[in-house]
């Protein structure tokens, strides 16, 4: 049960303070990712990750483009409904196929986007309770283990822009 100490105010509205911190997290890595982005020479932007193949700009692109089914997958387990069909293949082929339709995306297209889905996808977060957070489903990506919303949200919506940072991050290194 949620206690009023675990809840605080944001703007007109009181949220789970777990909530509000996983959604600060999420903006942190878009605006980290975001920050990296903006500073990239065109020839980085069209750089291919090692081992990845897809182009810098088409990664930080994908990420924007992943947040709102990271999110909408997020929600269902808060409703209490499994995640079925979602394997480790079916992720492979969307990010293929997003990396062919977004070859040539551009950094101001896709850092619209990243502004526009993050800041969709923390108030999202924002509006979930503990309760929510704390649902149980069946996930088919793990096996059809029962895992919690909140996992769901740190190991996807929450990590993603961090993990994509650190490889791009990585590659400019190398």
């Amino acid at each position: 049960m949620t206690t009023v100490a675990a809840r605080v105010a944001v703007g007109t509205s009181v949220i789970s303070q777990r909530a509000n911190a996983l959604a600060t997290t999420l903006e942190q890595g878009a605006r980290e990712l975001a920050t990296l982005a903006r500073g990239l020479t065109d020839a980085q932007w069209q750089a291919r990750l090692p081992k990845d193949g897809r182009k810098i700009g088409v990664v930080v692109h994908h990420v924007a483009t992943m947040y709102p089914l990271e999110v909408q997958l997020a929600e269902q387990l808060a409703a209490g409904q499994p995640i079925t069909g979602v394997t480790w293949d079916v992720v492979h082929g969307i990010n293929a196929q997003h990396a062919v339709d977004f070859d040539a995306t551009t950094k101001a297209e896709a850092l619209a986007l990243l502004e526009k889905n993050s800041a969709a996808a923390a108030e999202a977060i924002r509006a979930l309770s503990d309760e929510q957070l704390d649902r149980v489903a069946t996930i088919s990506l793990y096996g059809d283990a029962p895992l919690t919303c909140q996992f769901m949200l740190e190991d996807h919506a929450v990590r993603h822009s961090f993990h994509h940072l650190a490889r791009i991050q990585a590659a400019l290194k190398a």
